[in-house]
């Protein structure tokens, strides 16, 4: 079993940034692909990013293209988002997420985190 711990939420004014971390304690995380997903009142979970293992390719969501931004550090078993220019309507829960495959992080991963609240004011 893959446990994913998310952290970094909170309420923002619009423009801010913010940074999400999620973390994969054991000795998997080198070897699984991450994404970031996110979850409005009332909407459907949606898909924003994803990254290879060692940080080979990633790919986002038109909605957050060059607003977010993923990374990971396989030392700290780690992936971060890193958020800029946040609008109200970026307000959610923001998912962590994981796969053995590419495709699956980005269209049913197999792993889940908790979720953490995301805040926009305007």
């Amino acid at each position: 079993q893959v446990q994913l711990v998310e952290s970094g939420g909170g309420l923002v004014q619009a423009g801010a940034s913010l940074r999400l971390s999620c973390v994969v304690p054991g000795r998997t995380f080198s070897s699984i692909v991450m994404g970031w997903f996110r979850q409005a009142p009332g909407k459907e979970r949606e898909f924003l990013a994803a990254i290879g293992r060692n940080s080979d390719n990633t790919y986002y969501e038109d909605s957050v293209k060059g607003r977010f931004s993923i990374s990971r550090d396989n030392a700290k078993n780690t992936v971060y988002l890193q958020m800029n220019s946040l609008k109200p309507e970026d307000t959610a829960v923001y998912y962590c997420a994981a796969d053995i495959f590419y495709t699956g992080v980005r269209t049913n991963p197999a792993y889940w985190g908790q979720g953490t609240q995301v805040t926009v004011s305007s």
